[in-house]
């Protein structure tokens, strides 16, 4: 059973409705639509503005960057201010320039606005992880967020084929109009349906740098910055699939647009499924248990993608089943790893969340273009991917004690935990929840 601790504050009995898990999977899914939407056009885009591939992609990798800038300015504020003002200013600004990116005259300025709307749109993907820690912690927090797998997975299963048909219809352009009336939406539900989970007594009260002040306290603990850092491994994973199976499974392997969107969505399925695997067993494993088997898992699955590569076995079925066997892991890693990374830091959970939020793409943002850099083929994509697994395993098992006798219990709470940093709000931590501040069921 789990050994995850309990947070004054926090009410784990508590079990949100289909409609708030909607909403915050919505949320949650806004950076990845923005991506996947964009990704079947930029072989075209890479034609139409006359660039490279590596220039096209980097219109993915800048959103990636600029999210991680984003995360890391709107966690604190979130933290001072509450969630739903951050929110609404963020997603009000991705829409602005989503409208940009519709008329950008050349690559530069579209990189440039990418980057942007990463920086923006990631007020939605960071409040949607705080709002989740302001309520539950361990294994409930694990539960919830593989349930909103059902909702984000929606964006690799859906995005791509919906920006290709948009694309299709009225060009490449139209899918950042597109972006932005999936913005409108978002604003309309979150002032309308979305309550705030941060009340006043409970805020960072002071301004100015002290509001960044918690970064200080989360770069001194080693385990929580490991475990940030291994979601963020995965979504290099992802993401160095998602810059180079365009022109892999298109230029390389012969498939259509369509063909390619139907590739695309069965592996965003595989991500969907393993999700709600993760969610069944944290009732029979601590997350920390279930970290620990999966990630030299999926280092030992990405070994076979180059083999698959080199002797051609099973073409291009042979591949897409190898990286569907490999991105399906990822459900299994990241909730499990940014759940116990937030264990102790409920009183700042907006700033911690930034943390992890900022480390996973900022990781996927440097890391992805390399897939282009060394040659933007299937083996240049399958080295990059097995890079990242076995990075992200050398970190849990010399950075974490998730090895060693004992670990689980010392990650999950059950040893010593950082001092929070509480000098701005004395009784935050100890003040519950009350009924009134909960979401509607």
């Amino acid at each position: 059973m789990s050994t995850s601790p309990r947070t004054p504050g926090v009410r784990p009995s508590y079990r949100p409705g289909i409609k708030y898990i909607l909403m915050l999977g919505a949320l949650a899914a806004l950076p990845a639509v923005t991506t996947d939407m964009y990704l079947p056009s930029l072989p075209t885009v890479a034609s139409e503005l006359n660039t490279s591939q590596a220039a096209a992609q980097f219109t993915m990798s800048g959103t990636l960057i600029g999210a991680a800038v984003g995360q890391l300015v709107i966690g604190p504020f979130s933290d001072r201010f509450g969630r739903r003002l951050p929110l609404l200013i963020g997603i009000s600004l991705h829409i602005i320039v989503s409208l940009l990116c519709a008329v950008a005259p050349g690559i530069g300025t579209l990189i440039g606005l990418r980057v942007l709307q990463g920086f923006f749109n990631a007020a939605a993907g960071v409040v949607a992880i705080a709002v989740i820690r302001d309520r539950f912690v361990g294994s409930d927090a694990a539960r919830l967020l593989s349930r909103l797998m059902l909702v984000i997975g929606l964006a690799p299963l859906l995005a791509p084929t919906i920006g290709q048909a948009v694309a299709g219809i009225w060009q490449w352009r139209a899918v950042f109009v597109a972006l932005a009336l999936i913005g409108l939406v978002l604003v309309l539900i979150v002032w309308r349906f979305m309550p705030e989970t941060l009340p006043a007594e409970r805020r960072r009260t002071r301004g100015g740098p002290s509001v960044f002040r918690g970064y200080k306290v989360l770069l001194r603990d080693r385990h929580f910055l490991a475990l940030a850092f291994i979601p963020g491994l995965g979504m290099a994973v992802i993401m160095s699939y998602v810059v180079g199976s365009p022109f892999v499974f298109q230029d390389e392997y012969g498939l259509t647009p369509g063909q390619y969107a139907l590739v695309f969505a069965i592996n965003g399925a595989g991500m969907v499924i393993s999700a709600q695997v993760n969610a069944a067993l944290v009732h029979r494993s601590s997350p920390t248990r279930i970290l620990r088997v999966t990630v030299p898992v999926i280092l030992g699955l990405s070994l076979l993608l180059p083999v698959v590569v080199i002797t051609g076995i099973g073409g291009v079925f042979g591949l897409a089943a190898g990286l569907w066997l490999v991105l399906g892991m990822h459900g299994l890693i990241a909730a499990n790893a940014t759940v116990i990374a937030l264990g102790n830091y409920g009183h700042m959970a907006g700033s911690a969340a930034a943390m992890i939020g900022a480390l996973q793409v900022g990781v996927a943002g440097v890391v992805s273009p390399l897939v282009g850099v060394f040659g933007g083929g299937a083996l240049a994509m399958s080295g990059v991917i097995i890079a990242c697994c076995a990075v992200m395993f050398l970190v849990l098992a010399i950075a974490t004690p998730a090895y060693r006798r004992g670990g689980p219990a010392a990650l999950e709470g059950a040893a010593a935990s950082p001092e929070p940093d509480t000098a701005d709000q004395p009784d935050a931590a100890a003040r519950p929840a009350t009924e009134a501040e909960l979401p509607e069921r």
